[in-house]
């Protein structure tokens, strides 16, 4: 490690989700702002920030409910109303203060409910 290099020495390498949906879930990862790395008929790969990468891995049924992962991004309120303008459905903002986050919900195709955190990150490199 580089002697200047203040990112924390850990990362999240990978998630998982699982879709029966594969083309309309892989459209809604990249509606919402992931990257393609790789696009696929049985896995797909994403990528998010931080170098964390998204497997998205066509199964022929799943249990729809909690994705099994949370996202959070700088601008809450930004990413909710461009979200609603997509016709993504968000649920509405609700604030959590005894953690000091607001949140919503979207449903991507397959049924998976992704929830959205505003951003507390410490300001120091990730």
């Amino acid at each position: 490690m580089n002697e200047h290099d203040q990112r924390p020495l850990v990362g999240v390498a990978h998630v998982v989700l699982q879709t029966d949906r594969m083309e309309d879930s892989a459209r809604f990862l990249r509606t919402i702002g992931m990257r393609s790395i790789f696009d696929g008929p049985q896995v797909s790969v994403y990528e998010m920030r931080g170098g964390t990468h998204l497997i998205l891995m066509l199964e022929d049924k799943i249990v729809a409910g909690d994705a099994p992962f949370d996202l959070m991004v700088d601008d809450l309120h930004e990413t909710h109303q461009r979200f609603t303008s997509l016709g993504l459905a968000p649920s509405p903002i609700e604030a959590l203060p005894n953690i000091d986050h607001e949140v919503f919900r979207v449903r991507e195709p397959a049924g998976h409910d992704i929830t959205f955190y505003s951003s507390h990150a410490s300001g120091k490199p990730t």
